[in-house]
């Protein structure tokens, strides 16, 4: 249609359609301020439920977890809103909100005695806590834009949906009778004792599916190890922070499982198993930096610093415990001079063991910084025979460019009498 035979009033209501479309139900806008409020409203519950019902330390471990994954959700929806990354990190922060209140909930409606109704309500939401950290399996597959180019990995995604949703099932369904029975037994974090500690035919379903799940879990991680080889540049940057978040996740996950059987009280044991849970934070912290691709190179000089100190402090801890060793189980000697001693030979140990160690760390894993710090060292050195300031400059700024790799590079020199 030509301009002259346009409609002025359908000229005048097109901004109005495609404000309503913009706000329609299915619209992303509406979804991502929907759940950014359920959110917000979940998190703003599980505070006051936590100290009610004294669990304050399960309330602080989803805190840690849940707001860096619902941060990261919302920020990657609203720089890239169809990367299902940003969506299924919201969800898993809802999630691990959502979970958190039944669970006080149920503690306050079973544990402690108030009369409140809807308490299996509660107990159903605390069961989406361990569903909700078998998704970080999927945000690892999809990692980094969501896209999956090979037929083989989309049939793998659907099976790994096909057996979380029977896990549900069978879950649910053991619910159902853990709640039919009188009475109804939950265990102090507010959870169902069947569930919990199962037994019988759920016992033995839920060990098959969880090692599917674990079994595809696995799977997923190796792809993204494999991609690795064949990766350059930003990509390549992106993979470290993936691997170095999944690492501390994954270790803090055996840490926090494996210590779990001590409760959360007030032993060792307990006090690991809590801070273990809150490294899991590292994996959508790391994967929201590699999307939005902010600083990507620093990953280097991180992963560099942290193997460097965890290293020099095994061998200092190794040092002072081969010392206090040597002078009170071999020499006898049973003073608090043998363990001063070993303080300050650990502590005179200190400098040089660091220098030395952080050296070698970045000769592998931080080149960049290792080459740099060598082209610094050469234009000293011929700094001290130079004399025509024309190839100093020219010098320096081919080292400058060397070392830091900028985008342009420029030399003032100030003209004195």
């Amino acid at each position: 249609m030509s301009e002259e035979g346009a409609d002025p009033v359908a000229q005048r209501t097109a901004p109005a359609e495609v404000a309503a479309r913009r706000f329609r139900v299915g619209s992303p806008r509406v979804w991502a301020r929907a759940l950014g409020a359920l959110a917000v409203l979940s998190f703003a519950a599980a505070i006051p439920l936590s100290l009610l019902s004294h669990q304050l330390v399960s309330g602080v471990i989803a805190a840690v977890i849940g707001v860096p994954c619902a941060a990261v959700g919302m920020v990657v929806i609203r720089r890239q809103w169809g990367n299902p990354l940003g969506w299924l990190f919201l969800v898993i922060g809802i999630c691990l909100f959502l979970s958190t209140v039944g669970a006080d909930y149920a503690v306050l409606a079973y544990r402690l005695g108030h009369r409140l109704p809807f308490g299996p309500v509660g107990l159903a939401l605390d069961e989406i806590w361990g569903p909700s950290l078998v998704l970080f399996a999927v945000a690892i597959l999809l990692f980094p834009d969501g896209r999956l180019p090979s037929r083989f990995w989309r049939g793998a995604l659907r099976v790994y949906g096909v057996w979380l949703a029977a896990l549900l099932a069978a879950t649910g369904a053991a619910m159902g009778g853990a709640l039919a029975a009188h009475p109804v037994r939950v265990d102090n974090n507010g959870g169902l004792a069947a569930l919990d500690y199962p037994a019988g035919w759920f016992n033995a379903v839920q060990g098959l599916l969880v090692f599917v799940l674990l079994g595809l879990s696995l799977a997923f991680i190796a792809r993204q190890a494999l991609s690795w080889r064949r990766a350059a540049g930003e990509r390549r940057q992106q993979l470290k922070w993936l691997a170095s978040g999944a690492t501390v996740s994954i270790i803090c996950l055996f840490l926090a499982a494996s210590s779990s059987s001590s409760g959360n009280g007030p032993t060792l044991w307990g006090v690991l198993s809590s801070l273990a849970w809150m490294g899991v934070a590292a994996l959508p912290v790391s994967i929201g930096v590699a999307i939005l691709k902010y600083r990507l190179y620093e990953i280097d000089r991180i992963i560099s610093r942290t193997l460097g100190y965890a290293i020099m402090t095994g061998l200092l801890v190794g040092v002072y415990a081969g010392l206090v060793l040597l002078a009170t189980q071999v020499l006898r000697v049973h003073t608090p001079v043998a363990v001063a001693a070993a303080t300050l030979a650990a502590a005179a140990l200190f400098s040089q063991l660091r220098r030395r160690v952080q050296h070698a760390v970045d000769r592998r894993f931080n080149r960049a910084r290792y080459d740099a710090d060598q082209t610094v060292a050469a234009f000293a050195a011929r700094l001290k025979d130079a004399v025509d300031l024309d190839s100093v400059r020219d010098d320096l700024a081919g080292v400058a460019y060397r070392a830091l790799e900028p985008a342009h590079v420029s030399v003032w020199i100030s003209q004195r009498d």
